[in-house]
């Protein structure tokens, strides 16, 4: 079986996602695509990306990205740090040759989020931003049923990310706007952006509010924006860090002109679907013939969030093996730049108190 050596930038929670991918497709997709390689892994801190090596089977770490790039065992380049050290890395890694995923946001506004896709794709590599919420299988089931038009003329998409941790006061990376470029609106928002763009289609236009309730804090803590599709439909989009009792409450609704769906990631497992105006009915997103679910367990042995990154590398492997496209499952760089686009586009629209045009270059 072929090989594939992985060299990850980051070591905290996302590192530690992606590593528990890379380990489950080993032994849970049988045969894998490729096979997964985990050759070094970088972190700043010593002692913890040392730690980290040991705990998730990297052969070996480094303190210094660029050691990734001049490996030639490194076929992947996964970019799991801050967002600062998003472009650059990944850049680096694609014109050495390899192939990259690169964690969303893509960067820390359009502009850095625009050249990395270009120079990535002129490269010549496979290419993924990782919006892993594209593979939970009932997010999947729902892009099916829409792409089969049971829903109609797609009138309304409303989504929500809420969480609660923004209330602390501790010194996180997160709430710096060098290192983050916004707040809850890169974090948070930018998932409910790129899966609106997956489900419904491209946003045209947005109107905008943003919230900072921390004293002194650089970046947003919540912003609301109502939003118009391309295709002619309307919706609101908002998340916050300050939605006390929310752990990681991301929740959207699509109503169309035959019926509507509805998800909640909090129940992952399942996807509501109302047909006509009969209301709404649960499906159990567990069944044999529903997307993913051949690497899984039988039916109503349901999955959980730690798996959509186990899909996501998948699909890139596969995509690696074959030389196929990762879109439009799968979201490229380029889908990591037109959600940064919208994203800016809400904080000119909340800067400016009027509706902005979203454009793309």
């Amino acid at each position: 079986m072929a090989e594939i050596g992985v060299g990850m930038l980051g070591y905290a929670f996302m590192g530690k996602a992606h590593a528990n991918g890379y380990r489950k497709i080993s032994y849970m997709t049988w045969p894998p695509p490729l096979e997964p390689k985990l050759v070094a892994i970088a972190g700043r801190n010593e002692e913890a990306v040392a730690e980290a090596a040991r705990r998730y089977g990297f052969e070996t770490h480094v303190t210094d990205w660029r050691a990734l790039v001049e490996d030639d065992r490194i076929g992947l380049f996964d970019n799991s740090g801050p967002n600062n050290l998003h472009a650059e890395p990944t850049i680096a890694a694609a014109e050495a040759g390899k192939h990259v995923i690169c964690e969303k946001p893509l960067g820390r506004d359009a502009t850095e989020s625009y050249d990395t896709w270009q120079r990535v794709q002129a490269a010549g590599v496979k290419h993924m931003c990782a919006f892993n919420y594209r593979f939970v299988p009932a997010v999947r089931l729902a892009r099916e049923i829409l792409e089969s038009g049971a829903l109609g003329e797609i009138r309304h998409f409303r989504g929500a990310y809420l969480q609660e941790w923004g209330t602390t006061d501790a010194a996180v990376w997160r709430f710096d706007k060098e290192a983050a470029g916004s707040g809850a609106l890169g974090d948070l928002g930018a998932h409910v952006i790129d899966l609106a763009r997956y489900l419904v289609g491209e946003i045209a236009e947005v109107s905008a509010m943003t919230a900072t309730f921390a004293p002194g804090r650089e970046v947003d803590d919540a912003f609301e924006t109502a939003v118009r599709f391309e295709g002619g439909a309307v919706g609101t989009i908002e998340s916050s860090r300050f939605a006390q009792g929310r752990k990681n409450a991301l929740t959207w609704e699509i109503n169309g002109s035959e019926g509507s769906l509805r998800f909640d990631l909090e129940r992952l497992n399942e996807l509501e679907h109302c047909e006509g105006n009969e209301g709404f009915r649960r499906i159990l997103v567990s069944e044999a013939d529903h997307p993913f679910w051949e690497f899984w367990w039988p039916q109503g042995h349901i999955i959980g969030w730690e798996h959509t990154f186990v899909h996501e590398i998948h699909h890139l492997l596969t995509a690696i093996r074959d030389d196929t496209d990762v879109a439009p499952h799968g979201a490229t760089l380029e889908d990591g730049y037109r959600a940064a686009e919208v994203c800016d586009a809400i904080l000119r629209s909340a800067e400016r108190g009027a509706r902005e045009t979203v454009s793309y270059r």
